[in-house]
């Protein structure tokens, strides 16, 4: 089982370029930057985790930016959008990013999606949060022909545009893994029709324990004709409990995320060396 870190990057935060370097030191397999591009002082939806939206929320800047920083001071650790809103993104643009980020990081690219939550951003974008989820499968699918195809066209019915040429392609085969977050059961289905992987989060209100699902996605995955290998479980918000992350890599989750707190070195750095504890164990 590997073990990445995530931050809400912001201007009082550690740097991506510092965190970066940090995590690859420490034996870290990955960094992960999260997206807003904005949060509308109206508010249709309820925060996901509960209780008041926290300010780094609003504060975050664009994970394409922070992952090239990252990319740019490391050669080994991977980076990934955890998760990029691709419902509020063009899908040309977007797929033009994802795939210039794997060329400049030498194929270190892992592309965490969500359909997000927050109606009101969304739909300051021109998103329509009750067909969210269908725009985000075909930006999907879409996406995965221009990156593997030389004379893409996609014909949706929300996505939809004629043959064109765009390059680069992505330097990953046949294209980065396109990991796939949000609750059970209607997440993992998702993941499991056109997805990389699967990313739940292990701190939600909506279950006591995310692993208890775990053989029940393994039954859909049958199901659905998909080798779990195709498809991992990567457990967002774990704790340095080295029993837990063990019973976590026994029930068969590739890789856990921990969520750090968008502070300075001085606080970050030590709860990274207790990790490293964790992952050199989880080594022997």
């Amino acid at each position: 089982m590997q073990i990445g870190a995530a931050m809400f990057f912001t201007d009082y935060s550690m740097s991506p370029i510092e965190l970066a370097r940090a995590l690859e030191e420490r034996g870290f397999e990955s960094i992960w930057a999260p997206e807003h591009s904005h949060i509308p002082l109206s508010r249709k939806s309820p925060f996901a985790g509960g209780g008041e939206l926290p300010k780094q929320y609003y504060d975050v800047m664009d994970p394409f930016v922070s992952l090239s920083a990252a990319a740019a001071a490391t050669k080994t650790i991977k980076i990934g959008t955890g998760v990029c809103l691709v419902i509020q993104r063009d899908t040309i643009q977007t797929a033009k990013l994802v795939a210039s980020l794997d060329q400049v990081s030498g194929g270190r690219f892992l592309f965490g999606i969500g359909g997000g939550w927050n109606q009101d951003e969304m739909e300051d974008h021109g998103t329509v949060f009750a067909t969210r989820f269908k725009k985000m499968r075909e930006q999907v699918e879409a996406m995965k022909l221009i990156w593997t195809e030389n004379k893409p066209e996609y014909h949706g019915e929300i996505v939809d545009f004629p043959a064109m040429m765009t390059w680069p392609k992505p330097a990953q085969k046949p294209h980065p893994p396109v990991i796939v977050g949000g609750m059970f059961p209607h997440a993992a289905r998702r993941a499991l029709r056109y997805g990389d992987g699967w990313i739940p989060h292990s701190r939600r209100p909506h279950y006591e324990d995310v692993t208890d699902f775990l053989p029940q996605f393994r039954q859909m995955a049958a199901e659905a004709g998909r080798d779990l290998a195709e498809v991992p479980v990567t457990v967002w918000g774990v704790q340095p409990d080295y029993d837990r992350v063990r019973r976590y890599e026994e029930q068969g989750v590739a890789r856990g995320v921990v969520q750090l707190a968008p502070e300075p070195a001085d606080k970050t750095l030590p709860i990274l060396d207790r990790w490293a504890k964790v992952i050199r164990s989880l080594d022997n």
